[in-house]
């Protein structure tokens, strides 16, 4: 899966998103339906952008997408948990001024689009300087998170 990109299955499948940056994955999923999706999010919000129409691209609009997307296969909002992870400051030496990094700024989108549909976060990666590569089990909810920097981690 790519940048601004998203996906929804069903049991047993593993959706991947590599290159998390700043970017942010958000992972929804409902363990009765065994129903999963992962939006790889660029930007907190669609006020960013000047090209809108992608709502994978933002999120404020990924988690409603997902939400939708889920519903379509079986899946019950009372039902779905989310994790996060990503949210890196990639280039902090490079910046500046003490303002929050892009990578802080998705992360608390995301948080705060998940409150707003009332999806628990039961779990994150985030923050950081280094990129990650995510792996999620649609079967279990897990996700292995990749990078260079360290060991795999499941969260």
């Amino acid at each position: 899966m790519r940048v601004a990109d998203y996906a929804v299955a069903a049991t047993p499948k593993t959706i991947v998103t590599i290159g998390l940056g700043s970017c942010v994955a958000i992972t929804l999923h409902d363990p009765v339906a065994g129903i999963g999706g992962l939006a790889h999010v660029l930007l907190p919000s669609e006020a960013m952008s000047r090209e809108r129409e992608n709502r994978a691209k933002f999120a404020c609009t990924a988690v409603p997408l997902l939400i939708e997307q889920m519903q379509a296969l079986g899946a019950r909002l009372a039902r779905m948990q989310a994790k996060l992870a990503g949210g890196a400051a990639m280039f902090t030496s490079l910046i500046a001024t003490p303002a929050l990094q892009m990578g802080e700024r998705n992360v608390m989108a995301a948080r705060d689009a998940l409150q707003l549909a009332g999806i628990p976060l039961v779990g994150q990666d985030v923050g950081g300087d280094f990129g990650r590569s995510v792996y999620f089990s649609v079967a279990d909810g897990t996700m292995r998170i990749r990078s260079v920097r360290r060991r795999e981690i499941v969260v």
